[in-house]
């Protein structure tokens, strides 16, 4: 043999050294779970690699319905489970041989003494607290539900990973029964693991304090909680942030109603941090509406909303609003895209669609454009709080939704002018819900349920005004409708809409100027109705 065949040899074993490192067969294992997934492999793999198995309670049973060896936990520590199976592991014979350090000659040392063998696997799933909370289930019923053994089982072990496996989640179990097999866990696989047991135990507490906390909050009638718990997992490493020297990420809230954070994608490049912000805007705004409804953001902000007979019609109104702008946009639409609506996408640079779904006429239509991003979100569902991070913290604010007293059109005020008809009213509706999307300060201008002007993020709302009559353009004005997301300080902002042919006015009201701007809008003849219901969106 050559010295460099020798060499590459030596390199070989080393690799092979590497990834051995620590290596733990498996010899006795304690499985303690709620969820039974899964357990069937498990616990055949576990006894066919000849390791002693110790369970307790149903866990037990259901590994000698298996008609597998097992020993059960008050054999072990010689003390009958007991308070309804609120104690039966909180025993030095489980966790000293959970937590033995066996690098450690007196810890091993130690275990000989007092007869106590060591573990080298944990299976431990928790209680299912926040499924018992998610259920409706009463006080006492969610308290029961908060397991006490199992954590502290699984912080034993997991704090002891040098020595213990501990297993979390049947999701695991493929790996785990591969590794018993192999000749057991690496220290790194081990490390993973402690890692994710360390999580889940985190999760599950804050859930139970976060829940706590509400009910001392609703006890005491209070709308705000002393403790708010945030816990995530990452979902996915991102190309870059907002600007490519940034480095981002994608991290999922399992305890939040599901959005574009767990949508399917089905097409296209990857998705990157701005489109996901823009995709959840997009995706609130189109679920604004019981209508057919498509919107298409940029930045945030709507380069057009429209609602129509089907998701074609309110495709057409949309980007008629704003051609130009919807380059580069993302659109959302709140029902299943179809081959027509598919078909206007062509010559359309589009960065990402999302849907609920699309028919198989639609997908194939849009594979041809090969770098769009096709994604399928969940049905939407509204949150009831929302956080955005400060420095030092977080703020917390109920959900803006098009449902607070002054949104129903029924409600509105007459302030001047003739009531409108059935036509005009519908949009003056309308814009009053998609003026929930759009940055403050924000002027809304629509027709026949679509937007034809849009003005947002200005610092003062005379310049909203006067930055949507400029995009509607003479051409579309004709028969528009205006909204404004706060009331106008004074009257100069209205005089840029009625100079332009607005017909109709929707707006808060409140201004210590409002008697200023309703005579403007008097003199100028058009209809003023007041909701006495703001929707800035900073």
């Amino acid at each position: 043999m050559s010295d460099a065949q020798m060499s590459d040899g030596a390199v070989s074993d080393a690799r092979m050294s590497a990834a051995d490192a620590g290596r733990r067969p498996i010899k006795r294992a304690l499985l303690s779970v709620y969820d039974k997934a899964g357990l069937d492999e498990l616990a055949h793999a576990l006894a066919g690699a000849g390791a002693e198995i110790v369970s307790t309670g149903s866990t037990a049973a259901y590994i000698e319905s298996l008609g597998l060896p097992v020993i059960r936990v008050e054999q072990l520590t010689g003390f009958p489970e007991c308070l309804d199976g609120r104690v039966k592991t909180l025993h030095p014979k489980v966790h000293a041989g959970l937590l033995a350090d066996l690098r450690l000659d007196t810890h091993a040392q130690q275990l000989t003494e007092l007869g106590i063998e060591p573990f080298d696997l944990l299976v431990s799933n928790l209680y299912p607290f926040s499924e018992t909370v998610a259920s409706g289930a009463d006080f006492d019923g969610c308290i029961e539900q908060i397991d006490i053994g199992g954590p502290a089982m699984v912080r034993s072990a997991a704090k002891n990973h040098a020595n213990v496996a501990v297993v979390t989640s049947p999701v695991a179990y493929p790996d785990v029964i591969k590794a018993v097999e192999g000749g057991g866990l690496t220290l790194a696989q081990r490390r993973a693991l402690a890692a994710r047991a360390f999580a889940d135990i985190a999760a599950y507490d804050v859930a139970i304090a976060e829940w706590f906390a509400g009910q001392e909050a609703m006890a005491a009638g209070e709308w705000w909680p002393a403790f708010g718990g945030i816990t995530t997992t990452l979902e996915a490493t991102l190309r870059y942030g907002e600007n490519p020297h940034q480095q981002a990420a994608l991290y999922v809230d399992a305890s939040r109603p599901a959005g574009i954070a767990q949508a399917t994608q089905l097409q296209g490049k990857e998705m990157s941090y701005n489109n996901y912000i823009d995709g959840d805007a997009a995706w609130r705004s189109a679920n604004d509406f019981a209508e057919p409804c498509v919107a298409i953001i940029k930045h945030q902000n709507p380069c057009g909303i429209a609602i129509g007979i089907d998701v074609a019609d309110a495709h057409r109104k949309a980007h008629a609003c704003d051609p130009q702008s919807a380059y580069g946009g993302v659109i959302a639409v709140n029902r299943i895209v179809t081959a027509e609506m598919a078909a206007q996408l062509k010559g359309v640079f589009t960065e990402v669609i999302i849907a609920p779904g699309y028919d198989d006429d639609a997908l194939e239509l849009l594979a041809k454009k090969k770098d769009l991003r096709v994604l399928i979100a969940p049905v939407w569902t509204a949150e009831r709080v929302e956080t955005r991070q400060v420095s030092g913290g977080l703020l917390a604010q109920t959900a803006d939704r098009i449902d607070a007293h002054g949104d129903d059109p029924a409600t509105w005020t007459l302030a001047t002018g003739s009531a409108v008809d059935a036509a005009t009213l519908a949009d003056l509706a309308f814009a009053w819900r998609a003026i929930r999307s759009v940055k403050s300060n924000a002027i809304l201008l629509a027709h026949d349920g679509g937007t034809v002007g849009v003005g947002m993020g200005q610092v003062n709302r005379v310049d909203a005004a006067r930055l949507a009559v400029a995009r509607a353009g003479a051409d579309r004005l004709a028969g528009a409708v205006a909204a404004s997301d706060a009331y106008f300080p004074f009257p100069d902002g209205l005089e840029i809409l009625t100079d332009a042919g607005i017909r109709a006015v929707v707006e808060p009201g409140g201004s210590i100027h409002d008697p200023e701007v309703i005579a403007a809008a008097e003199a100028a003849g058009i209809t003023v109705y007041l909701t006495g219901t703001r929707h800035f969106f900073h």
